[in-house]
């Protein structure tokens, strides 16, 4: 999923034998402990992740919308707001004891991972009817809503891509006009940025799932897929080893991201953007964290993530992976008309308006996009990323092992750079080697 922080804290998912244990877990009975039926549908249950600044700030953003739903429909919605850190748990959990929700978001990276386990309830065509069809939607963003040739395991409720943010008064007063295009270009405008106490580039080296979502764009930049056709790891292919080299060589050879950010893993960049100790930083929807932490709108500035080429597009043009929410109904609810009703509430025009307007986010309902709330220019450039550069990350069932086994392996790189060992294609492949060895083992 990914600036709203908690966004961007895409929890590590868990191993494939813990996955499999969700999976044999999903038929224990079920559904909420105090909720309706299709019968009698009064109450449903509802995880939602946390997207705002803080829990509470979401509960004073949904809540007035789930009385909204209350009023019209008569279900009333018990809300639990899930750090980011607790919800895949939370949501195993809640497998294997019967005790879940009726509806939940979940990151749509781990869409895959949750449909091979049978826990979500799936998207057939006559579910989608029930909430105006598919075609309502944005198709990049229904890219990453589980493996191709299956119904969905959910459905897009918020939309993200990643941009390059830049300070303004920094950039001038280094005499640079204007963001670069080109990873050339953001080396060379790096060096002159980081000096005297200062540094070009956050990162977050410690955060797996977001070195998983900055190696896989630039794989897709050198060929590289992470995974065959069949679906099959392929870590070690000369152009994923170069991806994780660039991007670690940022901090190991270019010396224009801190080495303290090999040790960030929650949303530090985003302070030290907002406080002036970095220049840039690659994120997705930021604004709101910015604006939390005291930074005013006109002081930063968005374009599009660089490619070697200068122009994003498809290809090895990718520049973004598609970032986002989806919402999912749990395959145990006694409650599947009323968390129905809820989904088409959440996705409906004005929901989508009224709330990916206030978290920053894009809508990944067409119609809701044309709302003017979607034209500041950080949401064009947010909005013309996901539609034209843009890829899912690969929607293989252990898509979400990947992320623990090669987001450990970038993290255990940036801390070699940190302290100062060398950064080798060598050592690279090394890495990569034992994340595909441990995936094989599950």
């Amino acid at each position: 999923m990914s600036r709203i922080r908690a966004r961007a804290v895409r929890a590590a998912a868990g191993s494939a034998a813990v996955l499999s244990l969700l999976a044999a877990a999903t038929a224990c009975g079920g559904g909420t402990s105090s909720g309706g039926s299709n019968e009698s549908p009064k109450t449903l249950t509802y995880w939602a992740s946390n997207q705002g600044p803080n829990i509470e700030a979401d509960k004073k953003i949904l809540e007035p919308e789930l009385r909204k739903f209350e009023k019209r429909t008569g279900i009333k919605v018990k809300l639990e707001v899930v750090p980011w850190s607790d919800l895949l748990n939370r949501i195993m959990t809640a497998a294997t004891s019967g005790q879940g929700p009726d509806v939940l978001n979940i990151g749509n990276t781990w869409s895959a991972s949750l449909q091979a386990t049978g826990a979500l309830r799936p998207w057939d065509e006559t579910s989608l009817k029930k909430i105006g069809g598919r075609d309502r939607f944005v198709e990049s963003a229904l890219g990453s809503t589980g493996a191709q040739g299956q119904d969905p395991a959910a459905v897009p409720l918020y939309s993200m891509s990643y941009a390059l943010y830049y300070n303004k008064k920094m950039f001038a007063e280094a005499g640079i006009a204007g963001p670069p295009a080109t990873w050339d270009e953001l080396v060379a405008t790096g060096k002159k940025l980081s000096r005297d106490g200062t540094w070009a580039l956050g990162a977050e080296g410690a955060n797996l799932s977001n070195n998983i979502h900055q190696v896989f764009v630039l794989g897709k930049q050198h060929g590289a897929d992470f995974f065959d056709a069949q679906g099959k790891p392929d870590f070690t292919s000369d152009g994923a080893v170069k991806a994780v080299k660039q991007y670690v060589d940022f901090m190991a050879k270019d010396k224009i991201i801190a080495p303290g950010n090999a040790e960030y893993a929650q949303n530090q960049s985003l302070s030290d953007f907002a406080k002036g100790r970095t220049a840039m930083v690659l994120w997705q929807a930021a604004a709101s964290t910015f604006a939390s932490q005291g930074m005013a709108d006109d002081a930063w500035g968005v374009a599009p993530v660089p490619v070697a080429s200068g122009a994003p597009g498809q290809g090895t043009s990718t520049n973004s992976m598609v970032a986002g929410i989806n919402l999912a109904v749990f395959k145990n609810t006694r409650n599947v008309d009323g968390a129905l009703k809820f989904v088409k509430f959440m996705t409906s025009d004005e929901e989508q308006r009224l709330l990916c307007s206030t978290y920053g986010s894009i809508p990944p309902v067409k119609a809701a996009q044309t709302d003017p709330a979607f034209d500041r220019p950080e949401l064009k450039v947010l909005r013309s990323t996901l539609a034209t550069s843009a890829q899912a990350l690969p929607q293989v069932p252990n898509e979400s092992q990947f992320e623990t086994v090669v987001g450990t392996a970038v993290k255990n790189l940036f801390a070699a750079a940190a302290g100062g060992r060398p950064v080798t294609e060598e050592s690279v492949r090394a890495e990569l080697t034992k994340a595909q060895a441990q995936m094989a083992q599950g």
